[in-house]
């Protein structure tokens, strides 16, 4: 048998092996003698040979050789054993024990026998050609190195370490996973999915607020141009929908503070200037409605309590400008048209003289006439009189012969008045008894009638 040392070629030792085969006895016996062959200068396992070695039936014999090879000196079997292979197969070749953990170029040692290496696959530790990366059993779509060994990025579609996100082709800036494979935050400073507005900070009070919303009136942070934020579109309370304090004059009724609110500050028409409903009395006069308003309720005054203008006829006495008001505007009921006292002379009213106590009686009365006759006798002063009764002088006056409310016939009184004979005629400024400082006198048994 010839062996092919590792310095003579590996491929043709490895050749050669495989046809001859390994690992049993090379010796063959023919017609009882063993033949075997080797060529010169290979080595195996501590046996070097320099030229060929013949055996033939229990006898050997060797030119040039050394090496520690024994013989029995019977016949050899033919294997050939070596220290550390224990074999017949020489080591680090195909097939063969691993040469100290080593094999020929080509093959790999694998369980302390060299084979040839497997075909390249992912995950087999080893970064092969086409292969970005292979971590072994540590690869994995959610590792480093994926489980196609391709190194894992930021829109590859998988979250890897460092990666909140990753929709691959659907990451964007505006998307629910940003470019760099973030999530989408409020204050990110980038505008996603369901945020209106995202301005990088946690200020309130600006364009956007905290919850990325755009700042708007009604969201409850008073922003800059606000007068006020609550948080309600409620036009009622202190804060306007607006976002402008309420205020007398803004047009929205405030709930508890203000009466009405026209959106003007006119004090005369139906809501004033301070949110009041008008009303007779309270100095204000509505126009079309009020024809004063003295903010007052007198009723004596140039002002009624009903806010017109006090006149008279309105049943109310002017202090200092009217005598009477009886409500309307009729002469001769006592209280003129211009509301002056009409003293009306009564039937059978009685009176005196007084400045001579002479008695006199009413005989008949209207509003511009009245009948008085002596009763029964004195001097009396006829034009006071008849002013004191409210009319303005003497218009007939005459005797009676005695009578009261006659003349010269039987009895009569003021309940059964005689007839109205004035034997003086008219009046004409002087009386029968002459005068004094209070007006002409007319005497004894007399009668006259006074008129307006």
């Amino acid at each position: 048998m010839m062996w092919i040392g590792r310095g003579t070629g590996t491929l043709g030792g490895i050749a050669l092996l495989l046809a001859l085969g390994c690992g049993g006895d090379d010796g063959r016996e023919t017609n009882g003698s063993f033949s075997g062959s080797a060529s010169a200068g290979t080595t195996t396992a501590g046996f070097t040979s320099t030229s060929t070695s013949t055996s033939t039936s229990g006898a050997s014999e060797s030119s040039g050789e050394s090496g520690s090879a024994s013989s029995t000196g019977a016949s050899s079997t033919g294997s050939v054993t070596t220290a550390t292979t224990g074999s017949a197969c020489p080591p680090g070749l195909a097939g063969c024990p691993c040469d100290g953990g080593a094999c020929d170029e080509g093959l790999v040692c694998e369980s302390d026998v060299c084979v040839m290496p497997p075909a390249p696959a992912c995950g087999d530790g080893n970064v092969d050609p086409g292969e970005e990366c292979d971590e072994g059993e540590m690869n994995g779509d959610d590792q480093a190195c994926k489980s196609d060994c391709t190194d894992q990025v930021c829109g590859d579609g998988f979250v890897g370490p460092g990666e909140e996100c990753d929709d691959g082709a659907m990451n964007g800036d505006d998307q629910a996973c940003k470019s760099n494979c973030a999530k989408q935050v409020c204050g990110d400073g980038q505008v996603g999915p369901g945020e209106g507005c995202d301005d990088g900070n946690d200020v309130d009070d600006d364009a956007c607020s905290n919850a990325c919303v755009p700042a708007a009136c009604g969201d409850g942070v008073l922003q800059p141009g606000e007068e006020c934020d609550d948080g309600n579109d409620l036009d009622t309370d202190a804060c306007l929908n607006t976002c402008v304090n309420a205020t007398c004059g803004d047009g929205a009724v405030q709930e508890g503070v203000e009466e009405c609110d026209d959106g003007n500050m006119v004090d005369t028409d139906a809501c004033t200037a301070q949110c009041k409903a008008a009303k007779c009395g309270d100095g204000l006069v509505q126009m079309g409605v009020e024809e004063c308003d003295d903010a007052n309720m007198v009723n004596t005054d140039a002002c009624i309590n009903t806010c017109k203008n006090a006149k008279c006829g309105d049943s109310f006495v002017q202090a200092g400008v009217e005598e009477c008001d009886d409500g309307n505007i009729n002469n001769g009921d006592g209280c003129s048209s211009m509301c002056k006292k009409e003293v009306q002379a009564q039937k059978c009213q009685t009176g005196k003289d007084p400045w001579t106590n002479a008695p006199w009686v009413v005989c008949e009365a209207s509003a511009s006439t009245a009948w008085i006759s002596a009763n029964t006798t004195g001097q009396f002063h006829p034009v006071a009189i008849c002013q004191s009764l409210g009319y303005s002088t003497v218009g007939q006056w005459g005797g009676t012969c005695g009578n009261v409310c006659g003349y010269c016939q039987g009895a009569t009184s003021c309940q059964s008045p005689g007839s109205k004979t004035y034997d003086h005629g008219n009046w004409n400024g002087s009386g029968n008894c002459g005068q004094d400082a209070n007006g002409p006198i007319i005497c004894q048994t007399v009668m006259w009638t006074c008129v307006k």
